[in-house]
């Protein structure tokens, strides 16, 4: 059984802004305001309820070198969302995690750590490995999840009680980044598969998800960053680049992978950029579409 879980965190951001703060904590409400909730609703799914997050702050002026923004709230937000990520699974349920931003990806990793671990399949427009050993600028966890998810980054936030790597590289699939992302070459090296948008739309969106369950193994955690859309289809994000997969695609994609998932995470649809819901609505049917199998098909623990 699928259960929703709503973490409106936008702590792994940058700001849009000097002073100003991200947008994507709105994405739960107003996914749920678009139907999303509802529509799970008829397919037997319950609501888990909330994690909320701490105060966001730009804490950019006042920082010390070592430290990312908001990094004593994004590991509360971690171990606490962890927690109810682990009650449901324990429970032998589908945790949908609604977010937020990518940071939200250290509860998934700490709750499966615990658990004996799982593999992985992370579709993103970008690799989110931006760590200290290839960056001067690491700051903003959304944009780092991926390397600090797979121990590369800093142990305040890679190492969360221990648990270091939340995800083992090689059983993690990384799918979706442009071309021209700077640190493909690297993690080309490390993780176990990387294939760019254009792939999955050359190559076939079912066809690359099956590729990718198999680098991660009989069971992994889903992590659905929606800038894998081209901007013309999702421009409501963070971090809008060009060259991303179609609705379709990513509705198919998801349908391939879903039922191998012990969970799945939703981030970075930032409703700021969405004034009249209409990409909020187009989301809840490739959602639905797409994450109505989750879990049916993982294996016995």
């Amino acid at each position: 059984m699928i259960t929703l879980l709503s973490a409106p965190s936008n702590l792994g951001l940058r700001p849009p802004e000097p002073g100003s703060v991200p947008g994507a904590a709105k994405a739960p409400e107003a996914l749920r305001e678009a139907g999303l909730f509802a529509r799970f609703a008829e397919l037997g799914a319950t609501d888990s309820g909330v994690v909320l997050a701490g105060r966001y702050v730009d804490d950019d002026a006042t920082r010390p070198p070592g430290r990312v923004r908001n990094e004593q709230a994004t590991i509360d937000h971690s171990q606490r969302l962890a927690a109810r990520i682990g009650t449901a699974l324990d429970r032998g349920e589908a945790p949908l995690v609604i977010g937020g931003d990518c940071a939200i990806l250290l509860g998934a990793g700490l709750a499966t750590a615990r658990r004996g671990g799982v593999g992985l399949v992370h579709i993103d427009g970008h690799t989110d490995f931006r760590h200290p050993g290839n960056s001067d600028d690491c700051a903003s966890v959304a944009g780092e999840a991926l390397a600090a998810a797979v121990g590369t980054h800093w142990p305040a936030i890679a190492d969360i009680d221990g648990l270091a790597p939340y995800f083992r590289a090689e059983r993690t699939a990384h799918i979706g980044h442009r071309f021209d992302d700077e640190d493909r070459e690297e993690v080309r090296h490390v993780l176990g598969m990387l294939t760019p948008a254009a792939d999955v739309i050359s190559r076939g969106a079912a066809h690359v998800g099956a590729e990718s369950a198999l680098v991660a193994g009989p069971a992994y955690w889903l992590q659905l960053d929606v800038d894998v859309l081209d901007p013309t289809v999702m421009p409501a994000v963070d971090s809008p680049d060009p060259g991303g997969i179609g609705a379709a695609e990513l509705t198919a994609l998801l349908r391939e992978l879903a039922p191998r998932a012990v969970g799945a995470s939703i981030t970075v649809f930032d409703p700021d950029l969405d004034p009249d819901g209409r990409y909020a609505r187009l989301l809840v049917d490739i959602l639905t579409e797409g994450l109505s199998g989750l879990g049916t098909r993982v294996p016995s623990p």
